[in-house]
């Protein structure tokens, strides 16, 4: 059975919803699967932002996505087990570039298999792979998502957008080092930072819902989980951040860990604060990318797949 996968980009974290709020965003990575082969496991071919990629075989996350999801549903990985996948995310600059990857392995075992799992099964296994649910929900479920661990398991819900928002990214040509970026955070906040945090994800919350410009400012901006110890990672992030803002943006932040910076406008708004947002990171000296989302994207899709003729580059995965 040969079948495909569409998934999309994700912005994570929008300030205050640290680890569990994300939007699903208007860029794709297609993954098709064919379970044919010579005996070789699970085999890889990239295209696009993904073939330039140099990990290990067994640390390439199409097929850690499949193969966990065959270990959750208590089946082996196949012998023969062709992936070729292109995509036009950014790689490493806090646009959900690994949970895409994740997720759409999951979804081609699952698809391909007859596993059988639960789109919510499936947010839980690439969790355990991706470390935190906020992006992988996003991938999963599309729009605006909150995702929240319970006593009975992961929890996502659908968050409310008001149409009158605009998400606009500004996206660097240079990535940034996630795993160094999260071990930057402190291991403890006093209580008092706890409280605001807290008051910040609700602002954020319901900010998205009203299109409140106030309420997403102070979940935007002031944010205390994260962004005061990652934003001086990001070179021109203070410029950027104060040019969109300046042209009328409720607020802009990190896009996951960056390098990304994520602003949330009025409609009205949105072609000045794109604007402002590029030349910033020009008089910064660096050439940025514009990714404008009008509306939010819908969630991963599955269907079936013509045959597709293989080529160099690829990745084995032993099994």
């Amino acid at each position: 059975m040969s079948v495909r996968v569409h998934v999309p980009a994700t912005s994570s974290n929008l300030g205050a919803g640290f680890d569990c709020v994300g939007i699903a965003l208007d860029r794709w990575l297609t993954a098709t699967v064919s379970l044919e082969g010579q005996g070789e496991g699970v085999v890889l071919h990239r295209a696009g932002r993904l073939s330039t990629l140099t990990v290990a075989p067994q640390e390439d996350l199409l097929a850690r996505g499949f193969s966990g999801a065959c270990v959750a549903a208590g089946r082996p990985v196949p012998p023969d087990v062709t992936i070729d996948a292109v995509s036009d995310i950014p790689v490493g600059c806090g646009l959900g570039s690994s949970a895409a990857a994740i997720v759409a392995g999951a979804l081609l075992a699952d698809a391909a298999l007859g596993l059988g799992l639960s789109r919510n099964r499936l947010v839980e296994i690439a969790t355990e792979i991706e470390g935190h649910p906020d992006n992988v929900a996003a991938a999963v479920y599309g729009g605006a998502v909150l995702s929240v661990r319970t006593s009975s398991g992961l929890r996502s819900a659908a968050l409310t957008v008001s149409p009158d928002l605009v998400f606009l990214l500004a996206v660097p040509p240079f990535p940034s080092d996630t795993r160094a970026a999260r071990a930057a955070l402190p291991a403890v906040l006093p209580h008092g930072q706890a409280v605001l945090a807290a008051s910040r994800a609700a602002a954020l919350v319901q900010g998205l819902a009203t299109g409140d410009g106030e309420l997403l400012a102070v979940a935007l901006l002031d944010d205390v989980l994260h962004v005061p110890y990652r934003r001086a990672r990001i070179p021109g992030y203070d410029v950027v951040v104060a040019a969109a803002q300046a042209a009328g943006a409720y607020g802009a932040t990190l896009s996951g860990a960056g390098s990304a910076i994520l602003a949330i406008a009025p409609r009205a708004r949105a072609g000045t604060v794109g604007a402002a947002l590029l030349a910033a990171w020009r008089g910064a000296g660096i050439a940025a990318e514009l990714l404008r989302c009008a509306e939010l994207a819908e969630g991963a899709t599955v269907s079936a797949a013509p045959r597709t003729t293989h080529h160099s580059p690829r990745t084995i995965h032993q099994t």
